[in-house]
């Protein structure tokens, strides 16, 4: 006989037709249900006594359709894809009242029928009750059984991306979103652990970067903002979750202590009303540190991400500080080969090509042929092998010129198809650091000086692209060309 297991009465299925109600009703599930989950933790580690196990759901959103109409054939998000039963369980929806707002409203009026919202039968693991990780292993009193035999705990054989890479089992209920909660929740989770901020100050526009250069004149560009009292900016987040407010709105000094020492990939956050500003993450070198941060980050659907780095320049007429537009990408990096084979192309995105060579030209000051003096639009090859130059010369060579690569590196092509592979709008704007193939090789000395002239003006550019990105509608900004035959409803 199954043993019996201690939940919450569960809260009957309601159907909404106002978006915010329906918000409402899924934070009224989620916290009860994380609630339960550590008041019982908490008393079991005071020593009281728990005889059976523990078990709290996740809630869940509900669409039942019956018709093939067809809605605005314009948009990319914000309906089902045919008739049926679409569903999803969710998490936190304090961090994701505004989005699931807009995706559940979208529902509501792009099909005139009602939500559902109650409980779901995916187990909220213990670890994930808490925002923050836990570390009880040392208050736990001695028992016989282990935790995970009174709680749930993650199971990884479910927590997958199956719905983004389209090998989910068909059912009889549609997946409604990209990630079901866990999967979200587990995220969430690595993100303070790799960028020592917590998710809440992530934004919706989002650069990645392969040198600390950038992360610190961005952090310098943010910190004068603040003390100036930036016209837009709400606050300035570092590491450690140090807060810097801005002094238009009585912003107080930096709180809470900066870590002793930075996480693998420190995260800082230009933060605006509405999620509407700019976290920029060093990920460090290498694609699988790019493919790593990008599957956590993209749990919060941003917006749009770039990749603003350094690249080798594999052509004799490019310079040092020159800068590459990629339109294509060589993925020998092979982070990604078996989520996203790689005969699936990776596209180049009008909406943010356009905007990154407009900002090219307006922070440089040349325009039309004269902006071929300081950038090519071209392929970028990445590869996993950071001395690639010491292999054999001649295959590299017949390689990169078969494939007109115009620039090597190592995080694009991850950063680029792991926003293919997750519906997240991408682009990818490289400067000239070296010329290895031409005999001009970064030294120390050179380097520094390098850095001094071009990281400043390299950092603008991709700032500013970003803030045309921003004045788009937001249907335009996340295109169609994302989006697979029979996509989830939300964005």
């Amino acid at each position: 006989m199954p043993e019996s297991i201690l939940s919450p009465q569960r809260i009957a299925t309601e159907a909404f037709i106002d978006a915010s109600m329906a918000v409402a009703r899924l934070a009224e599930i989620y916290e009860r249900n994380v609630g339960f989950l550590r008041d019982s933790l908490e008393a079991y580690v005071r020593g009281e006594p728990l005889e059976t196990p523990v078990r709290a759901t996740y809630p869940f959103v509900r669409i039942t359709t019956g018709t093939h109409a067809r809605v605005d054939s314009r948009l990319s998000y914000g309906f089902v894809s045919g008739p049926g039963v679409h569903e999803t369980s969710v998490t936190r929806p304090d961090l994701f009242r505004d989005y699931f707002n807009e995706q559940i409203g979208l529902l509501i009026q792009n099909h005139g029928v009602p939500v559902e919202i109650g409980e779901s039968d995916e187990p909220i693991p213990i670890h994930f009750a808490y925002q923050r990780d836990i570390n009880i292993t040392g208050s736990l009193p001695a028992r016989d059984r282990p935790l995970r035999d009174l709680f749930d705990t993650p199971d990884l054989a479910t927590i997958d991306d199956a719905i983004v890479n389209g090998t989910l089992p068909p059912g009889t209920r549609q997946p409604l979103a990209m990630f079901r909660a866990a999967r979200v929740d587990y995220s969430l989770h690595r993100l303070y652990h790799y960028t020592g901020t917590d998710p809440e100050h992530f934004q919706n526009f989002v650069i990645f970067t392969n040198y600390q250069f950038y992360v610190d004149a961005f952090a310098r560009i943010c910190r004068e903002r603040m003390a100036a009292g930036d016209p837009v900016g709400d606050a300035f987040v570092e590491p450690g979750n140090v807060v810097t407010g801005n002094a238009r709105l009585g912003g107080p000094a930096p709180t809470h202590a900066p870590p002793e020492r930075l996480p693998q990939m420190p995260a800082f956050h230009l933060v605006q009303p509405d999620s509407r500003g700019i976290t920029m993450i060093n990920i460090g070198t290498g694609p699988s540190n790019a493919r790593n941060i990008t599957d956590h980050v993209a749990v919060l659907r941003p917006h749009a991400w770039l990749m603003l780095g350094h690249c080798a320049g594999l052509r004799n007429t490019q310079k040092l500080g020159d800068y590459v537009l990629a339109h294509g990408y060589v993925r020998e990096d092979h982070v990604l080969d078996e989520e996203l084979p790689l005969w699936v192309p990776v596209p180049a995105l009008a909406e943010m090509q356009v905007a990154l060579e407009q900002a090219v030209g307006e922070v440089t000051g040349l325009t039309g042929f004269e902006l071929k003096r300081v950038m090519r639009t071209g392929t970028v090859a990445s590869v996993d092998n950071r001395n690639w130059e010491l292999g054999d010369h001649a295959a590299t060579i017949r390689r990169l010129s078969q494939s007109r690569a115009i620039a090597l590196d190592m995080e694009s092509a991850a950063v680029a198809a792991n926003g293919f592979r997750f519906r997240v709008p991408y682009g990818t704007l490289l400067c000239v650091s070296d010329k290895p193939l031409h005999g001009e090789i970064k030294l120390a000395g050179m380097a520094g000086e390098f850095y001094r002239q071009r990281v400043g003006q390299h950092l603008e550019i991709g700032l500013r692209a970003l803030e045309k990105l921003k004045s788009q509608e937001r249907e335009r900004l996340h295109s169609r060309k994302l989006r697979s035959f029979t996509e989830v409803a939300f964005q």
